[in-house]
């Protein structure tokens, strides 16, 4: 595993960005403000419009849009979206033959293993490189990626300048495949810290822990991450607003149980469950810290749920502002 050096200067490359959704449009547009030549593709053409407007082209066809690229990006939902538009529509046999595609959505390590071997076998010109990146829609806009590179070494050179302006780092970690692998780890990861933020809130707001408190009992905490801190600000202000939609964090915990298999990642299971459960409740297309969701809110919680009747009555009759003494069972 080796960090890419950015300092180096390479000619501009021409590129597709085949898929134009909120991760995607955020590449294109970095790219652009690079003074890069832009082609572009969605299947939704209506995401391509603030894209043209600031240089890029936009194709009907996805087998247009890669036709003079010298790097077609991937960025479709779901690994069948990208098979269905490189190998069924053909973009695959359009792009150039000494080209390289970059496939930097999450779609899994088995489909991107075929997704090599068809490339391969369909286009041996072209070098296939698994790039999906860690980060949302703040750090796309900004370059501020990390994008966990594998595929063939002789692709990083020709790569650096559009990695450049997407990422803060490359890291190159092996065959194609291995990117795809580190990024459901992190995924992983990423929804421990969702849902610890959400069932901490929701134990917070039962107890009667006040949301000032539990921020200054986090803050340079060191059990307490940016990207949890940030999510938890987010479920307490109730903005779901997606940066990182909870229906791709769910797509991406699916991965991992069909790839790890049982007896592996059990809590991710769990979650992955509950979340679905939010989804078919209304929670699609929200942000993953919607997971705040469905754990008590507007319930009862007051700090003195289930202590026996003697001491609230104490409690009450006291005045007391403090919390009742230590219960011990």
């Amino acid at each position: 595993m080796t960090p890419w050096n950015h300092s180096k200067k390479q000619p501009m490359p021409r590129v597709a960005v085949i898929g134009t959704g909120t991760m995607g449009s955020a590449m294109a547009l970095r790219l652009l403000d690079a003074g890069m030549e832009v082609s572009i593709w969605s299947r939704h053409a209506a995401s391509t419009m603030p894209l043209v407007d600031h240089g890029a082209t936009a194709y009907e066809k996805p087998t247009d849009a890669v036709l003079d690229a010298d790097v077609v990006i991937t960025m479709l939902p779901t690994a069948k979206a990208t098979a269905d538009v490189m190998l069924d529509d053909g973009a695959l046999l359009a792009m150039t033959r000494s080209s390289i595609w970059v496939q930097m959505a999450t779609i899994g390590v088995e489909t991107t293993k075929r997704l090599v071997t068809q490339t391969r076998f369909r286009r041996p010109g072209v070098t296939f490189v698994d790039a999906p990146v860690s980060g949302s829609r703040g750090p796309a806009e900004k370059g501020q990626l990390l994008i966990l590179a594998s595929g063939p070494q002789r692709a990083a050179l020709p790569l650096e300048p559009v990695f450049a302006q997407l990422g803060r780092a490359t890291l190159w970690l092996g065959p194609a495949g291995a990117g795809s692998a580190m990024t459901l780890v992190l995924n992983t990861w990423l929804a421990f810290q969702a849902e610890g933020a959400a069932e901490s809130a929701a134990l917070a707001e039962r107890m009667g822990v006040p949301n000032t408190a539990l921020f200054d009992a986090l803050r340079d905490n060191p059990i307490a991450s940016p990207y949890a801190l940030a999510k938890l600000s987010r479920m307490e202000e109730q903005d779901y607003h997606a940066d990182f939609a909870l229906d791709w964090a769910l797509k991406d915990l699916d991965l991992v149980a069909a790839e790890a298999g049982p007896g592996v990642a059990p809590v991710a299971s769990v979650i992955a469950d509950r979340w679905r459960t939010l989804l078919h409740e209304g929670s699609s297309g929200l942000d993953v810290s919607a997971a705040r969701n469905g754990l008590g809110q507007g319930e009862l919680s007051r700090p003195d749920d289930g202590w026996p009747d003697w001491v609230t009555d104490v409690w009450a009759s006291d005045n007391m502002t403090s919390t009742p003494p230590l219960r011990i069972d």
